[in-house]
């Protein structure tokens, strides 16, 4: 089966996880095309796809913008296509922010008009080191308020890379 894969990533997990959800296919005999929203000198064919993957991290409640204008640009043709969307959040890694997770899918569909066959919320990462003063107390403060705490000068990855290759297993099919 071909399958696209169009991503958009702010510190990096995004892209790791479209990475990792390229090769977990490509192992599985599919041909996978992957192209970075961001990246404006390809032109992102889809045409030829029979399912697309997009994954776009969160961040202030918005998927990245190239990955929004991509989407909007491209409304009619990945909705007329099968399609998962797996939206990487912090949300996402914490029961109580699996509602306000989805909004954030429902908020992308709004602004866009791209209606996705499925969706998979996929917990991110925190990168500490990368942060400013002012990002580390939002981090702090606000997104991470009444769950654990992260050290300060790390990473820390909360993906769940099982449920993720099940939610694209499921998506794809378990073979080619």
């Amino acid at each position: 089966m071909k399958v696209a894969i169009v991503y958009g990533t702010i510190e990096g997990q995004t892209g790791k996880v479209a990475r990792f959800v390229s090769q977990h296919l490509k192992a599985k005999g599919h041909e996978v095309r992957m192209f970075d929203a961001k990246d404006h000198s390809v032109d992102i064919d889809i045409s030829d796809a029979e399912k697309v993957i997009l994954a776009g991290s969160v961040h202030e409640r918005r998927h990245p913008e190239d990955f929004e204008v991509y989407l909007m640009a491209q409304r009619d043709a990945l909705n007329a296509k099968e399609s998962l969307l797996l939206s990487v959040s912090l949300s996402a890694a914490f029961k109580a922010g699996r509602e306000e997770a989805q909004d954030y899918v429902t908020e992308l569909s709004m602004r866009t008009g791209v209606d996705p066959t499925q969706v998979a919320l996929v917990a991110g990462a925190v990168r500490s080191r990368k942060y400013d003063y002012f990002s580390s107390m939002v981090l702090r403060h606000v997104v991470l308020r009444d769950r654990p705490s992260i050290p300060a000068d790390g990473t820390h990855e909360f993906t769940d890379w099982d449920q993720l290759r099940d939610a694209v297993d499921t998506f794809v099919g378990a073979a080619a």
